[in-house]
């Protein structure tokens, strides 16, 4: 499930085109996370949208606030480091998402990072990315 997509920055105040336009793939991932597993502290460089397959899908964000995903539901997951989180299986079944991102080829879905201040650092037994 993959298409062309072209991102260009606004017209000037002229109304003019961009100099440049970057190419990028609208790329969709399946995420399984183990019971008892977690994604470790991570960032994205782009948006992503998430849709809950199966599971429950607990996040902790950078500020503390804790969601909760079940299956059937979506969620957004924002651009850059100020939106570090963490993905967590707190449940007996695994999780499954299917993640979709406008990335260029090669480039990663999330980026590792480390536990914000005050957060606790992640210690799950399985990671996922």
């Amino acid at each position: 499930m993959a298409g062309r997509q072209a991102t260009v920055g606004r017209p000037g105040a002229a109304g003019r085109r961009p100099k440049t336009e970057l190419a990028s793939d609208l790329v969709a991932r399946e995420v399984a996370i183990a019971p008892g597993g977690c994604t470790g502290w991570h960032y994205h460089r782009v948006p992503l949208i998430a849709v809950v397959k199966s599971g429950t899908l607990t996040r902790i964000l950078h500020d503390g606030t804790v969601e909760v995903h079940h299956t059937g539901t979506t969620f957004v997951e924002p651009a850059g480091r100020r939106h570090i989180h963490v993905g967590r299986n707190l449940g007996a079944v695994p999780v499954v998402l299917c993640v979709t991102a406008a990335i260029a080829e090669g480039d990663p879905f999330a980026l590792p990072a480390e536990a914000p201040p005050g957060a606790t650092p992640c210690a799950c037994p399985t990671r996922t990315r």
